[in-house]
Order: structure tokens, then C-alpha cells, then sequence
């Protein structure tokens, strides 16, 4: 009986060690699922952070580099402003700078003309086809310009009056290819104080020299001697200045001299004029 009893307890004992490490063995194998199911999910979402982020990342480089492209092309086009600004300023300089040297000559060569009485204008208007062949001018009959009046531009003659409106007037230039209205009474003073006269009566478009005809054989003329006008021609005064001698040659039939004149006027860059009428004691 009491043996019995004694084995029963050790049974129930035995079951209860057996249920104990059985119920241990789950509870560690239940721990183990966790572990492996949460690193699992860690690992995907690790994964899935990096593919999201790179795609992520690579368009945030791309805004960023959308915005840098935007911000240059602004500065570059503050900059082209501002540079275009500069570029206007020193156009209207220079033709500031171009306007006074002009306004300067012209200011000289009313100093130099105290014998005669002027009237100042300018270039309003000049056909590219008739270049070298006449000007347009602001100043007209209401302003006391008359045919024929010798018109200046710089230091030298450069033409005269050949049509007058009341506002505006026209001058043919003398470097004109008509020689029917080219012709200007000219002569040089030697330093002999001889006057030797002669003609302007052609242009030579290749170097821009103007031509002085029927010069005498009797005489020497010499480079750097001034051409100016005799007055023999109507209302053309004396003593305004052409030119200067260049070259002295024989003409065609070697029975004159003729002689290239380096022009005192710029016939390509005529801005300002001086129109020239005598003052009456003078007029021959």
C-alpha cells in the first residue's frame, strides 16, 4: 500500500518535469518565431527604405539642379542686361566724344572766319547713292541762305549752296563727279610770295584727293603748301582754305602743271557746316 502510493508520486513527479521542460521548449521556440519574424520585418524595411530613398534622392537632385540651371539663366540674364547697358553707354559716349570734336572744328574754323559772316548748321539728311555728290543741311532762305554761298565743314571747303528751300538747303560738294559744278578759282602762295593760280576741277575717288588744273610751268610748288580760294569765282571769298599740295605732275599734254590736293574738309564724315557769305566791302 504504502509502495504503491510511492510510486504514484514519483510518476506525477516525472509527468510534471516532463510538461515543465515540454511548456520551457515551447515558450523558447515561440520566442525564437518572434525574433526571426521581427528581424524579417526589419530587413524589409530596410530594403524597401533604400529603394524609396534613392529614386527619392535622385529627384530631389534633379529639383536642385532644376532650380540651379533657373537661378544661373536669371544671373546670366542680369548680367547680359547690364552688360548690353554698358555697351549703350559707351555707343552714346563715343558719339558724344564724336559730336564735340566736330562742334570743336567747327568752333576753330568760325574763329578763323572773322572776315565773313556764317551761318551754322547741319547735316540732316545724305543719299548713300549721291555720297560724294551732295548734303541736305538744316538751314534755309528764312535763315538767310542763299545760291551759290560757299559752304565749310572741319577746316576746308566743301561746296556750295545749289538749291535753297525755306527751311532746308542743298550743297553740291566738290567732290562731286560733275565737272560742269566741281569747278572752284584756287590758287597757292609760294613762300616766295608768289600766287599762282589755278582750278579744282576733278576728284580723285581712289585716294581722295582733289585735282588742281592750268597751273603754270614758271613756277615751283612744293608738298605741305596750302590751296585756297582765289574769290575769282562769284560769291566765293578769298582765302578759304581746300587744301594742301600733294603731288606735282605735268598734265596729259605737258603744257601745265597739275597739282593733288590733299583735302582740309572730310567729305566722308560731314556733320556741321559753316555757310559763308562775305561781308559786302569784300565781294569783288
Amino acid at each position: 500500500m504504502n509502495k504503491s502510493f510511492t510510486n504514484k508520486k514519483l510518476i506525477v513527479l516525472l509527468i510534471s518535469v516532463i510538461l515543465f521542460f515540454a511548456l520551457l521548449a515551447v515558450s523558447l521556440n515561440r520566442n525564437r518565431s518572434v525574433n526571426i519574424f521581427q528581424q524579417i520585418m526589419n530587413d524589409v524595411t530596410a530594403v524597401a527604405g533604400r529603394v524609396v530613398s534613392k529614386p527619392a534622392n535622385a529627384l530631389t537632385n534633379v529639383f536642385e539642379s532644376v532650380n540651379h540651371l533657373l537661378d544661373t539663366y536669371e544671373e546670366n540674364q542680369r548680367l547680359k542686361q547690364e552688360i548690353d547697358s554698358v555697351y549703350e553707354i559707351q555707343a552714346e559716349l563715343s558719339v558724344t566724344k564724336e559730336q564735340n570734336e566736330a562742334l570743336k572744328e567747327e568752333l576753330e574754323l568760325q574763329n578763323s572766319l572773322t572776315d565773313y559772316s556764317t551761318i551754322t548748321g547741319a547735316v540732316i539728311a545724305r543719299n548713300p547713292d549721291s555720297w560724294v555728290e551732295e548734303v541736305i543741311v538744316d538751314r534755309g532762305s528764312q535763315d538767310g541762305v542763299e545760291l551759290g554761298m560757299s559752304v565749310m565743314s572741319g577746316q576746308g571747303l566743301i561746296g556750295r549752296i545749289s538749291e535753297v528751300n525755306p527751311t532746308s538747303s542743298k550743297v553740291r560738294l566738290i567732290s562731286t563727279m560733275d565737272q560742269r559744278n566741281n569747278l572752284v578759282s584756287s590758287e597757292i602762295i609760294t613762300e616766295e610770295g608768289d600766287v599762282v593760280h589755278g582750278v579744282i576741277s576733278a576728284y580723285e575717288a581712289e585716294t581722295g584727293r582733289l585735282i588742281m588744273d592750268q597751273i603754270t610751268t614758271n613756277v615751283t610748288l612744293e608738298p605741305g603748301q596750302q590751296v585756297v580760294t582765289s574769290g575769282l569765282s562769284g560769291k566765293t571769298p578769298r582765302s578759304l582754305l581746300i587744301g594742301t599740295v600733294d603731288e606735282v605732275t605735268m598734265d596729259n599734254f605737258g603744257l601745265s602743271q597739275r597739282v593733288y590736293v590733299v583735302p582740309a574738309g572730310d567729305f566722308n564724315d560731314i556733320r556741321y557746316v559753316s555757310i559763308i557769305d562775305r561781308h559786302a566791302e569784300s565781294e569783288e
